[in-house]
C-alpha cells in the first residue's frame, strides 16, 4: 500500500496556514521562549544527515507543533506572494513558486505522518486530530482563492504558447486540474459550505484512524490456557507469551489483530472455539458499542462525502474521486469488476463444497464457517499439493528475503546495490537503514525498514518518502517500507510466511518507484501518480519473489543452511492458483463495499452500517457466508482514512496492469539488466510526467488486457 499522506506541494499548499495565530501578538517572554524553539527545533534548517535524513536523535513530540506553525507560516506568505503578485501570471511566477512554496512544512509534514502511522503516542494522536480539520480549512483557503486559480487558469489556457518542457506541460495540466477538482468554480456560497464538509471530515477521518488503532489493540486475543494454541509453533507461542508480557500479562499469550479480518493464526490453531475467539475478535473490533465503535463515524462520513460530490456537481463521491484515476468513472470500476465476480465466486463455492467434504469426512459434525476456512483449506492444499505452510518458514528469515531476495532482485534487474548505515539516527530500534547506490556506483538514496508489529503502529504494510525526490529543490529520495510481521522472541528467527515474503517484495516495488524517482517538480514525483496505477509497480515487483534465480539466492534453510528443494518450489509453483477463488472473493468484497459506500446518493438518510453492509455485499455479487470481504466497512482503513475512498478496486486494477506487464518480461527474456532497465526508463522513473494510460501503452505496445489476470489466478476458462 502506498500511504495517502505522502505530500506533493499541492498537498503541502494545504497544510499552510494551519494555525492562523500569529506570534506578533503574544507578550515579549513568550515570543522569547518561541524564538528559543526555533533555534533549537531540528526541523528549522534542511538535516545535515545525508540526504537530509530525519534527524530522529533530536526531534520530539514537543517538536511538532511549532515546525509546523512556522512552516505554515513561512508557505502562507510564499503563496499569498503569489496570488497578490501584480506582474501577470508565468509559468515560473506562479507554477515553479508554488513549488518551491513549503520546504520546511515538507520537511515536519512527511515525518509527522510517518510517525503518527508507524510509532503514534498520545501526545501525537491528539495533535493529529487537532490539526486535521484545519489542514483541510487551509487547503480549502489555497484551491478556492480566486485570485490564485485566476493565474493557474491563465497559464493553462495559454500553455500551447508557452514552449513549455514535457513535464513542465504536464504541471501546468495537472495545477488546473486540481483546482478545479477542488472546487475553484464554485460559487462564493457553495464554497463555504465545501469549506464545511472538507473540515469535517478530516476531522472524522483522523478521529477514525485513531478510534481503530485502539479497538485493534483492545481486540487481540488473551488465551490463558496455553492448550488453547494447539497448532501454533513453538516460535508463535513464544512470540505469544513475550506479547503478552509487554502488555502486563505475565502468564498469558495474546495474539494481535492483523488489519485484515482473517488472522494469520487460523490457519494452524486447531482448537475450533479458540479460532471463532479470534475470527470474531477481528470481525467485531470496532463494533463493540464503546468509544472505538466506527460506526457512527463512517456513517456521517459516508452521508457528508455524497453531499460534497453533489455540491462539486457530480452524482457520487465515486464519480468526483474517479474523474482524474485511468478508470475515470464507477460504471468503468463496476464493468470491470463485474468481469471478475462470476468466475471468483464459482471458485469460491467449489472451494468451500471442496472443504466441507473434508469436515464432513473427518465427522466433524458441523457446517463451515468464516474461521474454519484457513485451517480447512490449509489442510486441503496439503492434501491436494502435499504443501504445508509450516514446511515454507524455515526457508524465509526475514533478513535473508530481504538482503538475498528482495535486494538482490533489485541489483540484478537494476545494478542497485546497498550498504546498511548504523550512523543514521531511527525513530524505534526495529528501524534498519540501507544506503541505496545506482549501477554506476553513485549514492542515490536511503531505505528504511519497520517490519514488526507495534501496538501503537497502524494495521498493514505501506510505503512513503521521508523525503521527496525533486531536481527542483535539490532533494535526492529517502524512502521506507513499514509492516506487521510477528516479532520473534528474543534469541529466535524472524521466519515469514509466504504471504509475507510477496508483501516485502510489493512494499518495495513501491519503494522502487520512489527511489527511482528522476522529476523536476515534486508534485509530480515518483509515486504521486493516480491509484490505479500506483499498485502497479508494487503487484510486478512481487512477481520476483518466486523467480527460480532470485527464490534459490534467498530461500535458505534457517537451521541446515540448505537451499529450497526443488520439490518444495514445485509445490509452491503447483499450489499457486490454490484458494484464489476465496482469495479474489475478499477482494472484490471489500471493492465493492467501497464503491457501494461511495455511490451513496445525497440526502439519503444516514445509513445503518451492518444493514447497509449486507446489502451492498448481496447486490453485488459478493455474499457468500463463507467468504467475509477482506475489510468490513468499520475496519476498512484504506477508505476512511488513508485516501483509498473509491478506490480500494485499484489493487485489482493494478493487478490487471502488472500481470499484463509481467508478461511482457516473459515474452523477452524475463530476469535481465536489459529488461529492468527498460522497465526503470518507461515506469519505474517517470513519475506523473504523462498520461498514464500511454505510459503503461508504451511499455507493453498495446491497452492492458484482463486474460493474463485470470489465468494467473487460474480462472481463465481453457
Amino acid at each position: 500500500m502506498l500511504r495517502t499522506l505522502t505530500l506533493t506541494i499541492v498537498g503541502a499548499v494545504a497544510l499552510a496556514g494551519i494555525f492562523a495565530q500569529s506570534a506578533a501578538g503574544a507578550d515579549k517572554p513568550a515570543a522569547a521562549a518561541q524564538h528559543a524553539a526555533v533555534r533549537s527545533n531540528p526541523f528549522f534548517t534542511p538535516s545535515p544527515l545525508p540526504f537530509q535524513a530525519p534527524q530522529f536523535d533530536k526531534i520530539q513530540d514537543a517538536d511538532f507543533k511549532p515546525a509546523l506553525e512556522e512552516g505554515m507560516k513561512q508557505q502562507r506568505a510564499a503563496v499569498e506572494k503569489i496570488a497578490d503578485n501584480p506582474a501577470s501570471p508565468t509559468f515560473e511566477n506562479t507554477l515553479v513558486a508554488l513549488e518551491k512554496s513549503a520546504p520546511l512544512l515538507l520537511r515536519v509534514g512527511q515525518v509527522f505522518n510517518a510517525l503518527c502511522s508507524a510509532n503514534t503516542d498520545p501526545t501525537l494522536q491528539k495533535l493529529q486530530e487537532e490539526v486535521a480539520p484545519k489542514l483541510a480549512a487551509h487547503q480549502d483557503a489555497i484551491f478556492l482563492n480566486d485570485k490564485l486559480f485566476k493565474r493557474v487558469e491563465a497559464i493553462y489556457a495559454g500553455r500551447a504558447s508557452l514552449k513549455l518542457d514535457p513535464e513542465s506541460l504536464r504541471l501546468a495540466e495537472y495545477y488546473h486540474q486540481q483546482f478545479v477538482h477542488a472546487g475553484a468554480k464554485l460559487s462564493d456560497a457553495d464554497k463555504t459550505r465545501l469549506k464545511q464538509l472538507n473540515e469535517r471530515d478530516a476531522a472524522l477521518s483522523a478521529k477514525f484512524t485513531n478510534q481503530l488503532l485502539a479497538a485493534a489493540k483492545a481486540g487481540a486475543l488473551v488465551v490463558s490456557d496455553k492448550a488453547e494454541l494447539a497448532g501454533l509453533s513453538q516460535g508463535e507461542i513464544d512470540a505469544a507469551a513475550q506479547g503478552a508480557k509487554g502488555r502486563g500479562l505475565a502468564g498469558k499469550w495474546v495474539l494481535p489483530l492483523q488489519n485484515t479480518t482473517q488472522q494469520p493464526a487460523l490457519s494452524s490453531l486447531s482448537d475450533r472455539a479458540t479460532r471463532q475467539r479470534l475470527f470474531e475478535n477481528s470481525w467485531l473490533r470496532a463494533e463493540r458499542g464503546d468509544a472505538n465503535d466506527t460506526r457512527a463515524t463512517i456513517a456521517e462520513l459516508a452521508t457528508l462525502r455524497a453531499e460534497k460530490a453533489k455540491l462539486l456537481g457530480y452524482p457520487s463521491y465515486a464519480a468526483w474521486r474517479l474523474e482524474d484515476q485511468m478508470a475515470k468513472t464507477p460504471a468503468a470500476v463496476e464493468q470491470f469488476l463485474a468481469k471478475l465476480v462470476p468466475p471468483a465466486t464459482a471458485n469460491a463455492r467449489r472451494e468451500a463444497a471442496n472443504i466441507q467434504a473434508l469436515i464432513d469426512g473427518q465427522h466433524g459434525g458441523f457446517k463451515l464457517e468464516p474461521w474454519d476456512w484457513e485451517f480447512y483449506a490449509d489442510q486441503v492444499r496439503k492434501a491436494k499439493y502435499d504443501l504445508d505452510e509450516a514446511q515454507l518458514e524455515p526457508y524465509f528469515e526475514l533478513n535473508r528475503v530481504l538482503q538475498d531476495g528482495v535486494f538482490y532482485a533489485a541489483n540484478q534487474l537494476y545494478g542497485l546495490t546497498f550498504k546498511e548505515r548504523h550512523d543514521i539516527p531511527v525513530y524505534n530500534p526495529d528501524v534498519r537503514v540501507f544506503e541505496v547506490f545506482d549501477k554506476d556506483g553513485a549514492p542515490m538514496a536511503l531505505f528504511y525498514c519497520d517490519y514488526f508489529k507495534r501496538d501503537n503502529k497502524s494495521g498493514g504494510a505501506w510505503m512513503d518518502n521521508f523525503v521527496i525526490q525533486s531536481k527542483l529543490l535539490g532533494t535526492k529520495p529517502v524512502v521506507f517500507n513499514v509492516g506487521n510481521f510477528t516479532k520473534p522472541a528474543p534469541g529466535q528467527p524472524a521466519l515469514l510466511s509466504w504471504d509475507d515474503v510477496t508483501t516485502m517484495f510489493h512494499e518495495f516495488g513501491h519503494g522502487l518507484h520512489g527511489l527511482f524517482a528522476n522529476q523536476e517538480y515534486p508534485s509530480l514525483s515518483g509515486t504521486n501518480v493516480a491509484r490505479d496505477f500506483v499498485e502497479f509497480p508494487s503487484q510486478i515487483n512481487e512477481h520476483w519473489a518466486l523467480d527460480p534465480k532470485v527464490l534459490a539466492h534467498y530461500a535458505i534453510n534457517v537451521t541446515t543452511g540448505k537451499p529450497m528443494p526443488q520439490e518444495l518450489v514445485d509445490k509452491i509453483k503447483n499450489a499457486a492458483t490454490f484458494n484464489q477463488g476465496y482469495d479474489l472473493t475478499e477482494l472484490l468484497a471489500a471493492a465493492e463495499l467501497d464503491m457501494q459506500w461511495h455511490t451513496l446518493a445525497a440526502g439519503a438518510p444516514k445509513p445503518e452500517v451492518d444493514a447497509f453492509e449486507a446489502a451492498a455485499l448481496k447486490a453485488t455479487g459478493v455474499d457468500l457466508p463463507q467468504v467475509p470481504p477482506r475489510y468490513r466497512s468499520s475496519y476498512f482503513l484504506h477508505i476512511w482514512s488513508n485516501g483509498y475512498a473509491a478506490g480500494y478496486y485499484a489493487y485489482l486494477w493494478a493487478e490487471m496492469l502488472d500481470d499484463d506487464a509481467f508478461a511482457w518480461f516473459g515474452e523477452h527474456g524475463g530476469l535481465t539488466r536489459a529488461n529492468g532497465d527498460r522497465f526503470r526508463a518507461m515506469i519505474l522513473s517517470r513519475g506523473n510526467t504523462e498520461d498514464l494510460a500511454t505510459m503503461f501503452r508504451d511499455f507493453r505496445g498495446r491497452d492492458p488486457k484482463i486474460e493474463p489476470m485470470l489465468e494467473t489466478r487460474g480462472l481463465l476458462k481453457k
